[in-house]
């Protein structure tokens, strides 16, 4: 078999090994799944009037829900920052070491599990979003398509660095402390609130950052609203943390155990 078959193969078996470990432990998946739905149903239900300016919850709802569909991806990829230092420390990738596969299939598999896993969890929040009452009406098909070319783009970006901060963490427990600034950056996004409304000192916080250009173009492809310059940003930063947390990952995975 030539070394591309060989990679394939052993990154497929990789894939279906991760699927079945989170089959086998789906709390961790679904704990973390809780908080964008936890925070979808507490602003709109709860805060959903005040927040939305008087235009009501249904306008807010349809304002909140691209934002939490990308806090969704930064919420479910800590789990794979948990799952990935946890084969580190308890000695499977010692042992895949000394086998004859394919090295970077380990971490391929990890990246292709988690980004599955974390598009199953966009659609769950999404479907929730749609019972609560978001609707996009005004979205063509090849918005919709390219909506989930970004949500796809955007989990595979923030799987590499979930993977990378994995790698480099000593326990499991410093791997979900590492990640937990994916957790954070959308709360100070434009997530919940237009930018315009933030304080001056806060903005440029909330505006050069990856999740606001994304959240700002997901919303203008799926409500019909102004994306400007955002889309090139959203890709830019996809691409370049993409790029960054795969040679991250590689470094770090090719360093001996100590």
């Amino acid at each position: 078999m030539s070394t591309l078959s060989l990679a394939v193969r052993d990154s497929a078996t990789m894939l279906r090994r991760d699927l079945l470990h989170a089959r086998r432990y789906p709390s961790l998946t679904l704990n973390l799944l809780l908080t964008p739905v936890m925070m979808l149903l507490l602003f709109v239900y709860v805060f959903g009037d005040t927040m939305s300016g008087g235009a009501g919850r249904s306008a807010y709802i349809a304002y909140i829900v691209p934002g939490i569909l990308l806090m969704t991806i930064g919420s479910t990829t800590v789990g794979t920052a948990v799952s990935v230092s946890m084969d580190m420390t308890e000695g499977i990738i010692a042992r895949f070491r000394t086998m004859a596969i394919h090295r970077g299939s380990i971490l391929f598999g990890h990246v292709m599990g988690s980004v599955l896993r974390t598009l199953m969890s966009v659609v769950v929040v999404g479907g929730v979003g749609v019972v609560m009452g978001f609707r996009s009406t005004d979205a063509t098909v090849l918005e919709w398509f390219a909506a989930f070319g970004l949500l796809a783009l955007f989990a595979l970006a923030f799987t590499w660095i979930a993977v990378g901060m994995g790698l480099g963490s000593p326990h499991a427990e410093a791997a979900g402390n590492n990640a937990t600034p994916l957790i954070l950056l959308p709360l100070i996004s434009s997530a919940f609130v237009p930018l315009e409304s933030m304080p001056g000192w806060f903005r440029p916080i909330a505006e050069y950052q990856p999740f606001t250009p994304a959240i700002e173009t997901l919303r203008g492809l799926l409500l019909g609203t102004e994306i400007g310059h955002n889309g090139w940003l959203a890709v830019a930063w996809c691409v370049g943390l993409t790029v960054l947390g795969y040679f991250w990952s590689r470094a770090r995975f090719a360093r001996d155990p100590e």
